[in-house]
């Protein structure tokens, strides 16, 4: 039996050499496809025959295709270094690529848009199959399109416009050489490593690497303070004033496919709760021998004086197959794939992204997983996951690129299921005497993936508004800080230093109002568990088939064949009615 080890993805099949002829060569073919469906636009017409209907749609996935190698291949190569000139260059030349692509095959999206009678529609979304809801959803975004002209502008401008600040974000960031004191020596490190003291048993390592990274943050501000405030300017502009959302983050729920009062449901479920968590953190204090936590205590070991277990590669990745194989051996050989295919970049080194991500980029490919793996606990459930998205990805394998993607609420359950998967399996092999721990780190992940980000769109929210109506960086700092002391109330004390952690979540830069989807797919992902404990392995299909939707439902709907009321706070209070329990559990093992 072969052991896994630490390493780089191989990327060769997208491509083998980018500065090669048949490089060069797909992007010709991609550029031919394009040609070739720009002459449909001559023959549209509402009244055409379903069977061309789906033959332009093909010809749409065909190129969606094409362009998702070319694209993924740049991407996943900057993000492997992204100090790399070579990369960077690709980078910008495959997003102008993308963007001039998607400039001449946009016709059609606006046809259907806006130029498709209801009567027609219909008539041709009965016919469409797995591709109903795509179509549908289509429709209900036409009311905040623009001619294709002023579409053309958007996505050309885009390049150099709010992609070209996240770059730049990216760029100041990945850059940052911390120098932290561990001992008598101070080092230089990267992010991901001053990040693991951050969980050290000792009071002042912790504080020590909090303080290193929010300083460096914070004598950057004013540049990555600016960057910020022109991405929401951007997204308030394009958004609401030229395309009439009603809020900043309607449009992140309208691309979801999501009603906003299903939003507006879980945050305000997830803001009433905040006191289920803060009984948690004064237990925490207890097991520490602590008065009170301190923000810089949060993520503290939940025994001092227990040594933080340290967990090899090869058999890491074996106890996340293990469990996923006891839940349905069809998902252990779907995460498989991905380490035999070699589509994992798993070691450390400078210039590579911080954290970790899964990304799909055709139904035909087996999906690449990045993650940066020190042998801590976190990161052997980081990487379940990232194999959980990459599972769920492929048991969508089968739809139509196009809606093989489950919206970003969905897409964050199968890898939450995954976690609760490992816990399970991980609490069935420890002791008695430990269980008071991983039960303590159990709660402490659904504070991280549930109240955290919950509370990152409340954020959020309350930015957008700022700074659309004129605000400064220390103003928003000021919100974020009270944001920390709404949430943690009096179990917590939170230092003026972590006002300027939000310049530090890449979420807020990459994808406005992202994080939502998180806590979304951790409550749903834990009634999904429930379900299973009380069904067995009768759940199974069920769960399987959620999965294999992909994005070919709204959420809502699919959900409620499955019994799920996502629009309803009874729905989102059952999920932290699970957490308040466990944090009973953990107060009578004290």
């Amino acid at each position: 039996m072969s052991e896994y080890k630490l390493g780089r993805w191989d990327l060769s099949e997208l491509t083998k050499d980018p500065k090669s002829q048949a490089f060069q060569k797909q992007i010709r073919d991609l550029e031919a496809a394009a040609r070739k469906f720009e002459r449909i636009k001559a023959t549209l017409d509402p009244k055409m025959p379903s069977k061309k209907f789906m033959s332009i749609l093909h010809s749409l996935e065909e190129i969606s295709e094409k362009m998702s190698r070319i694209g993924g291949y740049a991407s996943l190569a900057y993000s492997a270094n992204t100090q790399s000139d070579e990369a960077t260059s690709l980078m910008t030349k495959m997003s102008k690529l993308g963007s001039e692509i998607s400039n001449r095959v946009l016709f059609f999206d606006l046809w259907w848009k806006t130029q498709v009678d209801d009567k027609n529609a219909k008539r041709l979304i009965k016919e469409a199959g797995e591709l109903s809801e795509y179509l549908n959803h289509k429709r209900l975004v036409a009311r905040y399109s623009l001619s294709e002209p002023e579409e053309r502008i958007i996505n050309t401008l885009d390049v150099t416009g709010i992609s070209a600040l996240v770059k730049l974000y990216d760029k100041i960031t990945n850059a940052y050489e911390y120098k932290m004191k561990v001992g008598n020596k101070t080092k230089k490190m990267t992010r991901e490593e001053v990040t693991n003291f951050v969980r050290s048993t000792n009071p002042r390592v912790r504080e020590t690497a909090y303080k290193t990274i929010l300083t460096k943050y914070f004598q950057n501000k004013g540049v990555t303070g600016e960057i910020y405030q022109n991405i929401v300017l951007n997204w308030k502009n394009e958004g609401i004033e030229i395309r009439g959302h009603k809020s900043p983050i309607s449009m992140r729920n309208i691309g979801n496919d999501v009603d906003d009062k299903t939003i507006e449901s879980l945050l305000a479920v997830c803001r009433k709760n905040s006191p289920v968590f803060q009984k948690f953190f004064l237990q925490k204090a207890k097991m520490l021998k602590m008065k009170k936590l301190r923000r810089y205590d949060l993520y503290a070991p939940a025994a001092a004086n227990i040594k933080e277990k340290n967990y090899q590669y090869d058999k890491s990745v074996r106890l996340v197959f293990e469990s996923l194989g006891k839940f349905s051996p069809k998902l252990r050989e779907f995460a498989k794939k991905v380490f035999d295919q070699n589509h994992i970049d798993s070691a450390i080194r400078a210039g590579k992204r911080d954290g970790a991500f899964c990304s799909t980029l055709t139904p035909k490919i087996t999906p690449y997983v990045l993650v940066n793996f020190t042998g801590k606990a976190r990161d052997v459930f980081t990487l379940a996951h990232e194999l959980g998205h990459a599972v769920h990805s492929q048991a969508a394998q089968d739809r139509s690129i196009l809606v093989q993607d489950a919206p970003l609420p969905l897409a964050e359950t199968a890898s939450t299921f995954s976690e609760l998967l490992l816990y399970d399996n991980i609490s069935d092999k420890i002791l008695d005497n430990e269980k008071k721990i991983m039960l303590s780190e159990k709660i402490d992940d659904l504070y991280a993936t549930i109240m955290r980000q919950s509370f990152f769109t409340i954020f959020e929210i309350d930015a957008h508004e700022q700074i659309g109506n004129g605000t400064t960086i220390d103003e928003i700092s000021d919100t974020y800080l009270q944001n920390l002391k709404e949430q943690f109330g009096n179990s917590v004390s939170v230092s003026d230093d972590f006002a300027i952690e939000w310049n530090c979540i890449p979420h807020f830069y990459h994808s406005p109002f992202y994080c939502y989807a998180y806590s979304f797919g951790n409550l749903l992902a834990l009634s999904l568990f429930q379900r299973y404990k009380k069904e067995g392995s009768d759940f199974v299909p069920s769960y399987i088939d959620i999965l294999a939707a992909g994005g070919s439902q709204k959420p809502e709907r699919l959900l409620a064949e499955y019994g799920f009321d996502i629009g309803s706070s009874k729905f989102w209070q059952e999920g932290f009615d699970y957490i308040s329990s466990q944090v009973k559990t953990l107060a009578a093992l004290n």
